[in-house]
């Protein structure tokens, strides 16, 4: 849901101050709840260590004994809600926050011998690591002395890998992921590392027995100058006859599909028939073979490989038609070196139905929207999910008489369905593109209505086709090869000289046109680490059309209003690039940096003399320029003023406002707030927001909204604010708030309008109502949102 509301901003300061005092004195308190005898850690120090190793020991010091880091806001939570009659509770405690490190000898032992054994896994095999325990006013600092000596370096590798078969194996694959070498220090996290690389590539071609156990590790230090030898070992098995690891083959497949979502029941009944080695069973009776197999890469005859296994593991779960997959292997009775694959499918339910609302609403308008969304996953039988959505809405302005709701200035109204195929449906021959991930194809169609009171009427319908694929896991297409679209609309208003967005409200045309989309390192965005995100697409329209109208000689004279028309309708004809590059920057301690560029530009050329509505660009909103509300910034230096007439611009209110090209940039760094929080995390984000939206088309009435490279900088609007994200692990809910700093639709130095949210703000709040009436002006805006904002 998202809502809109102004407070007073001396209320909102109060209220800030308040909070943070309380917190702040909750937080520092925790010394008077514990008893007489006990103290609060307030500090550790990891000494005598160089850096690069300080803050890995310091990950040994136990977590109960551990000081507060930040603000000490979760301590603070916790001391408001567990503590009565001056202490801390023994029954009864509340799971919010967390409690204050307390000091625990038991635990600084423990912490001390774990600290000496992570410096010995690192090569420090003479570590010695001391202790000591400083307490004052019942706050206690920790020390722990580290006395490492040189570390010990790795000058011989020798192997004892006794099967033959099994070392040809490794000796040949071990320069594509081995960093274990003569020369470098002893480290155990390397020696497991080769072990889990080694258990990957024997599970990689064909030894299904082989487990991690049989890779041993054999350090021998008892020699001079802090050198040490390192036998790598590979034991052979105890129970084989032979004594050699066998390599196993993939016997008939069985993949059985549960009766119904409740699972299997203690009698099946599999199917009598097997074609290339795979028998399917389905039990419910719902699904058809050829969907299902065809993303099982456990093929008969190839040797066992855990990658295909996992990448079947993958697949059926991106069908989204199964709760539950489960792949076991039964030894054939009758040849050896022989696993029959058992594949275990339980489905989800097929059908489901979500009501969704939201209500839109500030100090001068009030709305709601309720949309109802029916899901069929198996709609034909093949794991085709089939969506159809009816949403509808209105918007009211607020009046001193009459109702709530006496004055709805705008109605919308959708249905929407689509259907998408896991595969891509194309008349030519392809080969299997489901090592990375699903392909779909999607067909989908959609119809919108949207009046606004007294001014226009538009009706829309959008058919497409989309393709969707995936490359890597990190490259992502989209390819919409046809996508075509009626536009129907009015305008009921005479005077359209102000607003150029009016002028293609009442446009009627017609749109056949493609689109395609890159994406890169998508299956990052969730992930706190370092990497870089683009996404590019570009929207293409008219030229099949154009090519046609050429081809069989109509002239038309665009620039005279005599367009090259299909069904009565002239057609579109632009281009519309837009691109959204991103730099996530981990920062440690679930910290990050993100920095965002977002551009794009509409031209339209040929057939066309303006852009389509609908493809315009808009500024502002929870992921943009967060201190504005969605289409309410720009475009350039335009300021309704210029619309003199008050009953003109009551009667143009909520007009959106759109440009033709659009920069947006974000800098934000987000960062943990509070680990335990209503079960869940609550963390923070203080951000910074610039951008706006131009036009470009020298024939637009307004001039002040149209891009000048040399006044960009007047053209350009800041946003500042704060965040907060509460993270119950499967949604992300979110609240900012945003400040305008520099709004670009005043003059010279008024545009800094932070200078008179700080001093003056009430006066000039009135003077532009005066002259903007019915809108308000907000220095600040709230937005709620579910998700990151990106």
């Amino acid at each position: 849901m998202k809502a809109y509301k102004n407070y007073n901003k001396q209320d909102i300061q109060l209220l800030a101050i308040l909070l943070f005092i309380l917190v702040f004195i909750a937080g520092c308190a925790s010394t008077k709840y514990i008893e007489d005898y006990q103290a609060i850690v307030k500090k550790v120090n990891i000494d005598s260590v160089d850096k690069e190793y300080e803050e890995a020991a310091y990950m040994y010091v136990q977590k109960d004994i551990k000081p507060v880091e930040g603000l000490g806001i979760n301590v603070a939570i916790y001391n408001i809600f567990n503590t009565k009659d001056g202490k801390y509770r023994k029954t009864n405690i509340k799971p919010l926050g967390s409690p204050p490190p307390i000091l625990d000898s038991t635990l600084v032992e423990i912490s001390r011998t774990q600290i000496e054994k992570f410096f010995k896994s690192k090569g420090f095999f003479n570590t010695k690591v001391k202790s000591e325990i400083a307490v004052k006013d019942k706050k206690a600092t920790l020390t722990f002395t580290a006395s490492t000596g040189e570390p010990f370096m790795v000058n011989k590798i020798t192997h004892e890998i006794p099967d033959q078969a099994v070392k040809s194996l490794y000796f040949s694959s071990k320069d594509k992921f081995s960093h274990l070498r003569e020369g470098m220090q002893y480290d155990e996290d390397s020696l497991s590392t080769e072990r889990e690389e080694i258990y990957k590539l024997m599970r990689q071609n064909g030894y299904y027995d082989f487990v991690r156990p049989y890779v041993r590790f054999s350090p021998d230090s008892n020699q001079n100058n802090n050198k040490v030898s390192v036998k790598l070992i590979i034991d052979e098995p105890l129970d084989s006859a032979i004594n050699k690891h066998q390599i196993y083959k993939i016997g008939e497949t069985n993949i059985i599909v549960a009766p119904n979502s409740d699972g299997f029941t203690d009698s099946l009944t599999l199917n009598k028939r097997s074609f290339n080695g795979l028998r399917y069973t389905d039990l419910s009776g719902k699904f058809r073979r050829n969907p299902i197999t065809r993303y099982n890469f456990i093929r008969y005859g190839e040797n066992y490989n855990i990658d295909n296994e996992a990448l079947t593991y993958d697949r059926l779960y991106d069908l989204n038609i199964f709760k539950n997959v489960k792949i076991d292997y039964l030894k054939n009775k009758d040849t050896a070196g022989v696993v029959n694959p058992v594949i275990l499918l339980i489905p989800q339910k097929r059908m489901s139905n979500r009501i969704e609302g939201e209500i839109p609403f500030n100090d001068a308008t009030v709305g709601f929207t309720l949309s109802n969304t029916y899901t069929n996953n198996n709609f034909l039988r093949g794991g085709e999910r089939f969506q159809l959505q009816v949403k509808g809405g209105l918007q009211s302005r607020f009046n001193s008489i009459g109702s709530l709701f006496s004055d709805i200035y705008q109605r919308d109204f959708s249905v929407s369905a689509s259907l998408t195929v896991p595969r891509l449906m194309v008349p030519f021959k392809i080969p299997l593109m489901g090592k990375n991930g699903v392909p779909y194809t999607t067909f989908a169609s959609s119809y919108l209505y949207a009046l606004q009171k007294d001014i226009t009427v538009r009706r829309i319908f959008i058919n497409s086709i989309t393709y969707d694929w995936v490359e890597t896991k990190s490259k992502l297409h989209s390819f919409t090869p046809l996508n075509f679209e009626y536009r129907f609309g009015s305008v009921l208003i005479d005077d359209t000289n102000n607003l150029y967005s009016l002028l293609l409200l009442g446009r009627k045309d017609f749109t056949l046109g493609m689109k395609y989309a890159y994406a890169l390192n998508a299956d990052k965005l969730l992930q706190n680490r370092s990497f870089i995100y683009f996404r590019g697409n570009v929207d293409i329209a008219g030229n099949l059309l154009q090519g046609i109208s050429k081809l069989t000689g109509d002239k038309n004279d665009p620039d005279n209003n005599d367009f090259g028309r299909v069904l009565g309708l002239p057609f579109n004809q632009y281009v519309r690039p837009e691109i959204d590059i991103r730099w996530y920057k981990n920062l440690g301690a679930e910290s990050q940096l993100v920095t965002r560029l977002n551009t794009g530009i509409g031209h339209a050329y040929g057939n066309s003399r303006d852009m389509p509505f609908e493809k315009l660009f808009f500024a502002g909103g929870s992921s943009g320029v967060r201190a504005w509300q969605a289409r309410t910034l720009g475009p350039g230096n335009y300021n309704r003023e210029v619309i003199i007439d008050e009953q003109e611009r009551a009667s143009s209110f909520g007009i959106d406002q759109l440009g033709q090209m659009r920069i947006e940039a974000n800098l934000e760094y987000r960062f943990p707030l509070v680990h335990k929080f209503f079960g869940g995390k609550l963390n923070a984000a203080t951000f910074l927001d610039a951008g706006n939206i131009w036009n470009i088309t020298p024939n637009n009435p307004r001039p002040e909204s149209v891009f000048k490279f040399d006044k960009l900088g007047q053209q350009i609007a800041l946003g500042t604010g704060l965040g907060f994200r509460y993270d119950v692990q499967f949604f992300v809910f979110r609240f900012d708030i945003g400040l305008k700093l520099k709004d670009p639709q005043f003059d010279g130095d008024e545009q800094w309008v932070i200078g008179k949210f700080i001093n003056g703000g009430k006066a000039f709040k009135a003077n532009y109502f005066s002259t903007h009436s019915p809108d308000r002006y907000r220095f600040m805006q709230y937005n709620f949102g579910i998700g990151m904002p990106f």
